[in-house]
C-alpha cells in the first residue's frame, strides 16, 4: 500500500512531473490529430477513387478496341460465375476540346469516354457527382431545363434557360452588326466575289442533332448537339476573389456549345471533328478526373468512330468495368481472368481500381507510416525526460530509499515504487492526452478558423483539396495502440532508475550527505 500512496504523492507534489505529463500529453494528443486527418483524408481518397473506377477494369489498346460486348461479358461470366454484380462497356479515346470563350478558343487535352449511364452507374459513382440533381437520380445526356448546383451560390445560370437567353442575344447582335455594317460601308458587299460560304468543321457535322438525325437547319432554340458531361476544372478555373472569398470562372456552361477532336477508329487514322452540347458537368473532388474526363453516349461515340460494323452491325469497345459481388477477392477475379485471357494473346490489360491507384495508395501509406515514427519521436523524448527526472528523483531521495530499506521493504518493493510512478505518469498523461487530441479532432475546422484569422494563412485550402472541411475519421484501434506506445515509453523510461534505487545499499543510503 505504501508504494501507491508514495506514487501518488510525488505525482502531485512535483511540478517536474507534471512537465513529464504534458510531454506525454502533447505527443498523444498530436498522435490522434494526426492520425484522424490522414484517415479522414483516406478514407476520402478511397472513397472517391473506388466511386471513379469499377472494381475490375479491363482495356483493349487496339485501335479498333474489342469487337462483339456482349459475347465477350458471356465469356468473363463463365470464368467469374455470380461473383460478378454488374458490368458495363465503354469507349475511351483521347481528344481535344474546343471551347469558344468571349471570341477566344481555349483548347484542353480530355479524355472522352462513350458510356451508357445506366450500365456505367452500376459500376462506378457516376451519377452521384453530377452538378444537377435529377441527373444524380437518373442521368442523362439531355440538357435539362434549369437548376444545376442549387446547393451553389456562384454557379451560373444553365441550361435550356441560359441557351435561349445566349441564342436571343447572339441573334439580336448579329442583327445590329449587319445594320451597322450596311451603314458605314453600303456598297463592299457589292465587289465581293460570289461563292460558297466558309465554315469551322466538317460538312455536315454542324447539323446532326442529338437524336442522331440531321436537321434541315439546326436551330439551338430548341435543338442541341450530342449531349457531352464535363469535368468541372476541364471548363472552370477555380481562385480567390478581392474578398478571399473562393470562386469558379467558367470557360463554358451547360447549355453551350463545344468542339471535340478525337481520332476515328479506322486502320487510316482520320480526325473526327464533331459538335457537343454541354448537358452537365462532374465533380468528383478529384483533379486528376475533373480536369481531364469528358463522358457522352455510348451509341453515338461508336458511331463517329466508325466502331460499328458496316457488314454486320456489330458494335465495337474499348473497355469492360465489371462491378464484384459482396465478398468477392479482387486479385483472385483479377488473375483467373488473366489466365482465361493471357497478355501474349490478347491485347488487353486486366487490374483491379487498387492496381490502378497503387503508386498513389502506397505514397499515402508510406506517409502515414513515416509521421507515425517521427510523432512517436515525441513521446520517446518525453521518455528521456522521464528517465532524467527519476535519476534526479533517485539521488534526491537516496535517504528515504535508505530509510525504507532499513525498515524492511525489499529491493523489488523499492523497484516497484518508481515503476508504478512512471506508470501512472504515462497513464495521466496518456488520459489527458485522449482527451485532448479528441476534443481538438471535433473542432478541428474551428481550430483552422481562429488559426486562419491570427495568421492570416490559408490552413486549408478548398481550391487545392475541394473539400468544404477537412476530414477527420477516428478509429478505436488507433487510440487503443497509442494509448499502450505511450504507456509502455513511460514505463520502459523508469526502469533504469527503478533499478538503480532497488540496488542501493541501505547503510550507504542512509549515510548519504
Amino acid at each position: 500500500m505504501y508504494r501507491f500512496l508514495l506514487c501518488f504523492r510525488y505525482l502531485r507534489t512535483r511540478y517536474i512531473a507534471l512537465a513529464s505529463i504534458i510531454s506525454v500529453t502533447l505527443g498523444v494528443a498530436t498522435l490522434i490529430v494526426v492520425n484522424s486527418v490522414m484517415a479522414g483524408f483516406s478514407a476520402e481518397m478511397h472513397d472517391r477513387l473506388h466511386g471513379l473506377a469499377s472494381d475490375i477494369l479491363i482495356e483493349c489498346h487496339t485501335s479498333g478496341g474489342m469487337p462483339d460486348p456482349d459475347e465477350q461479358l458471356r465469356k468473363i461470366n463463365e470464368v467469374c460465375g455470380d461473383q460478378i454484380a454488374g458490368s458495363s462497356v465503354s469507349v475511351h479515346v483521347p481528344a481535344m476540346l474546343g471551347i469558344d470563350f468571349n471570341g477566344q478558343l481555349v483548347t484542353r487535352h480530355v479524355n472522352l469516354v462513350g458510356i451508357d449511364p445506366k450500365t456505367y452507374d452500376t459500376v462506378s459513382h457516376f451519377g452521384r457527382y453530377l452538378l444537377h440533381p435529377e441527373n444524380q437520380d437518373h442521368a442523362t445526356f439531355e440538357l435539362r431545363k434549369t437548376g444545376y448546383a442549387p446547393d451553389r451560390d456562384n454557379f451560373p445560370r444553365s441550361g435550356w434557360d441560359y441557351r435561349h437567353a445566349k441564342t436571343l442575344y447572339e441573334r439580336e447582335l448579329k442583327i445590329e452588326r449587319e445594320r451597322m455594317a450596311a451603314l458605314t460601308q453600303p456598297a463592299v458587299s457589292e465587289n465581293l466575289p460570289s461563292g460558297p460560304s466558309m465554315s469551322f468543321g466538317a460538312p455536315g457535322v454542324l447539323s446532326e442533332r442529338a437524336d442522331g438525325q440531321v436537321a434541315e437547319e439546326f436551330d439551338p432554340m430548341v435543338d442541341q448537339f450530342p449531349g457531352l458531361v464535363l469535368g468541372i476544372s476541364t471548363c472552370s478555373i477555380r481562385y480567390r476573389d478581392e474578398e478571399n472569398n473562393v470562386m469558379d470562372r467558367f470557360y463554358c456552361r451547360p447549355g453551350d456549345d463545344v468542339r471535340m477532336m478525337f481520332p476515328g477508329a479506322a486502320d487510316d487514322i482520320k480526325v473526327v471533328n464533331q459538335k457537343f452540347t454541354v448537358v452537365d458537368m462532374y465533380e468528383s473532388g478529384m483533379s486528376e478526373y475533373d480536369s481531364t474526363f469528358a463522358f457522352c453516349r455510348l451509341d453515338q461515340l461508336q458511331k463517329f468512330r466508325g466502331m460499328i460494323s458496316p457488314e454486320t452491325g456489330t458494335r465495337s469497345v474499348t473497355t469492360i468495368q465489371l462491378k464484384l459481388a459482396a465478398g468477392a477477392d479482387l486479385n483472385a477475379v483479377r488473375d483467373a481472368l488473366r489466365r482465361r485471357f493471357p497478355p501474349d494473346v490478347f491485347a488487353w490489360d486486366i487490374q483491379t481500381w487498387r492496381d490502378m491507384q497503387g503508386p498513389l495508395l502506397a505514397a499515402v501509406r508510406l506517409e502515414t507510416m513515416i509521421l507515425n515514427i517521427l510523432l512517436f519521436l515525441i513521446i520517446a523524448v518525453a521518455g528521456f525526460g522521464i528517465l532524467a527526472t527519476f535519476f534526479m528523483i533517485v539521488v534526491e531521495k537516496t535517504r528515504d530509499i535508505g530509510t525504507l530499506k532499513a525498515l524492511g521493504a525489499s529491493g523489488g518493493g523499492v523497484m516497484s515504487i518508481f515503476l508504478s510512478y512512471g506508470l501512472l505518469l504515462g497513464i495521466v498523461g496518456s488520459g489527458a492526452g485522449l482527451v485532448g487530441g479528441l476534443i481538438f479532432v471535433d473542432n478541428i475546422n474551428k481550430v483552422a478558423g481562429v488559426i486562419e484569422k491570427i495568421t492570416g494563412q490559408e490552413v486549408f485550402d478548398p481550391t487545392v483539396y475541394y473539400f468544404n472541411e477537412i476530414p477527420t475519421i477516428i478509429h478505436p484501434f488507433t487510440l487503443v495502440w497509442v494509448m499502450i506506445g505511450a504507456v509502455t515509453i513511460a514505463a520502459m523510461a523508469s526502469v533504469l532508475p527503478a533499478m538503480r534505487a532497488a540496488r542501493m545499499h541501505p547503510v550507504r543510503a542512509l549515510r548519504f550527505e
